[in-house]
């Protein structure tokens, strides 16, 4: 009876392991996919879902689909530039580099709040203002989730020694 108790668990636990191999790979097919569209694809996919979000009138979804596309161009340039040609190893960017980096993306992103401010009403922009902070919760949370759980085995192992 014992024995059919751990055959079961060890069953169990090896389809488990299987499923999660296959969202892995799931999901690096998917960035595989993103990174083959066009900035004009990324501008409709980002001005649709928006549209559907904040119940945006025609003229918004244009101008902020142009706000997109000019995002997405930009952002076509920056991969291109930093991408890695054939063979090469990529290299990480020095401090300099990095800092530069950021201070654009953060600019851009200036930019970009400052015209969906003057796009969006009052209303629309309260909900578009809620919405991003949400995406970094959920990721913190998922991080905090994945350290307990390694605080937990690195507890139990000290405990055992």
């Amino acid at each position: 009876m014992r024995n059919l108790l751990v055959i079961a668990v060890a069953l169990f636990t090896l389809n488990g392991m299987a499923q999660e191999k296959e969202k892995r790979s799931d999901r690096k097919d998917r960035s595989e996919l993103r990174m083959q569209m066009t900035p004009s694809d990324i501008a409709d996919l980002k001005s649709k879902k928006l549209t559907l979000k904040l119940d945006l009138t025609d003229a918004q979804q244009k101008k902020i689909h142009t706000i997109f596309l000019s995002e997405a161009k930009a952002n076509e340039g920056l991969r291109q530039k930093h991408k890695a040609a054939e063979g090469e190893k990529r290299e990480k960017p020095s401090q300099e580099e990095f800092l530069k980096m950021q201070n654009t993306r953060l600019d851009q992103q200036i930019e970009m709040k400052r015209e969906m401010k003057t796009i969006l009403n009052a209303e629309q922009y309260a909900k578009f203002e809620k919405m991003k902070p949400r995406d970094h919760k959920k990721r913190g949370d998922r991080h905090k989730k994945r350290d307990e759980k390694r605080e937990g085995k690195h507890n139990k192992q000290q405990d055992e020694n």
